[in-house]
């Protein structure tokens, strides 16, 4: 009985991360600029990513594979955000413009100054 609960949570799970990945593809497609897009693949996709894994761990009932998914969930949430800064800022000191839609651009002094 118990067993089929956590089957129904982890495929419920699954669904969520799925979704979230689905959500973090339309993103990449719909936003206007690098910055935009970067944000909705690295939020969604590191949401995405984490649900999944934390389903993989539940359906499986494995304690190695739950410490396997957990450590994977952790260099996700370490990682991602890091590499979307540093895109972002090669992308900046490439010499990409914002969206029109951009109000403020805080490193538009220090673009100036490096180059």
């Amino acid at each position: 009985m118990i067993e089929q609960a956590f089957q129904w949570l982890a495929g419920g799970l699954m669904l969520l991360g799925a979704a979230f990945g689905l959500l973090a593809a339309v993103g990449v497609l719909r936003f206007p600029d690098l910055y935009t897009r970067l944000h909705a693949a690295s939020k969604a996709g590191l949401v995405g990513a984490g649900l999944v894994l934390l389903a993989a761990a539940i359906a499986l009932f494995d304690a190695p594979v739950a410490l396997r998914a957990m450590a994977a969930i952790v260099f996700l949430a370490l990682t991602t955000p890091i590499a979307a800064h540093l895109l972002a800022r090669a992308g900046l000191l490439a010499g990409v413009a914002p969206a029109n839609i951009t109000d403020v651009n805080d490193l538009e002094k220090e673009r100036h100054v490096d180059s």
